[in-house]
């Protein structure tokens, strides 16, 4: 990708243990951008157990923009009865913002429908804010909106009072 007369190159990579801290930032990053940086529970230490512990519940990519990170996405598989295949879920995908309008989010993007691709799902999905402007940016890649499916979530409290119903 051009910018000005520099060439810049984008490198895409699965993250290691070594890249927590990187991930606990780009998170951070994530959340002050959304307006949440108050909502992030994460640390260290659940990123770590959650992407490379005994029992994985996440994967997550970096991109690099001249050795320098430049965002991240996360993702993780679930499944459609439905389709009859598992699916592609997109937590959280950011760029920041110096690095906007290069080709990163676009990488990070076009290697998740490749990874999508390779292990034979059905579907790939993603929630954004709605007043996030990334919302061209989802369309551009053929993304649609599902006006007729609402978000329902329950919070730690929640599923403990769930559970204990009788």
């Amino acid at each position: 990708m051009e910018n000005g007369s520099q060439k810049n190159e984008i490198i895409v990579r699965h993250t290691g243990e070594q890249d927590i801290p990187l991930i606990m930032d780009l998170v951070r990053s994530l959340a002050e951008f959304e307006g949440l940086a108050d909502h992030v529970l994460s640390t260290e230490e659940t990123l770590r157990e959650a992407l490379f512990g005994e029992r994985t519940y996440a994967e997550a990519i970096v991109a690099e923009v001249n050795g320098k990170p430049a965002g991240f996405i996360m993702f993780f598989h679930n499944f459609s009865s439905f389709v009859g295949k598992p699916g592609l879920y997109i937590e959280d995908i950011f760029v920041h913002s110096e690095f906007r309008g290069m080709g990163v989010g676009k990488a990070l993007m076009v290697r998740c429908g490749q990874i999508a691709q390779e292990r034979d799902c059905g579907r790939m999905e993603w929630s954004v804010l709605d007043w996030n402007p990334a919302r061209k940016f989802y369309e551009h890649f053929g993304g649609e909106l599902q006006k007729e499916w609402l978000i329902y979530r329950l919070d730690k409290n929640g599923i403990k009072e769930l559970a204990e119903k009788k």
